[in-house]
């Protein structure tokens, strides 16, 4: 069932989703500030891919006040836009009964979003 759900994904919208994360990751990857922001949209890529079947969890170095720091930072910058832009097309999708799991997707994704800093990226089995 994720199989389908993912593919029914990329065709309506997913493929976009992940393609702007990533150009936005190449962007960010051009100056040596930017790298680690980088590395962080490049997991919102990922999984704005194939997000059906995966889910966000704390990394195991999850704690300390550089995760915090660079979570502020991101949703100052970019994070409280992105998870915005989630939200709304969560809600869009909502109101239709085939458009309920990919709001879902659109709502987990918003969460990551706003504060993708030690999270990590994991198959659910």
């Amino acid at each position: 069932m994720n199989f389908f759900g993912n593919l029914i994904w990329l065709i309506f919208g997913g493929f976009m989703i992940a393609l702007e994360y990533f150009v936005a990751s190449i962007l960010l990857m051009i100056t040596i500030v930017g790298i680690p922001f980088g590395v962080q949209t490049l997991k919102l890529a990922s999984l704005a891919l194939w997000p059906f079947g995966r889910e966000a969890v704390p990394g195991y170095r999850a704690s300390g006040c550089l995760y915090t720091l660079m979570n502020v930072l991101w949703i100052v910058v970019a994070g409280i836009w992105i998870a915005l832009s989630h939200l709304f097309w969560g809600l869009v999708l909502c109101l239709t009964i085939i458009g309920i799991p990919f709001g879902m997707q659109h709502f987990k994704m918003a969460s990551v979003a706003l504060t993708p800093f030690g999270r990590d990226i994991r198959n659910i089995h």
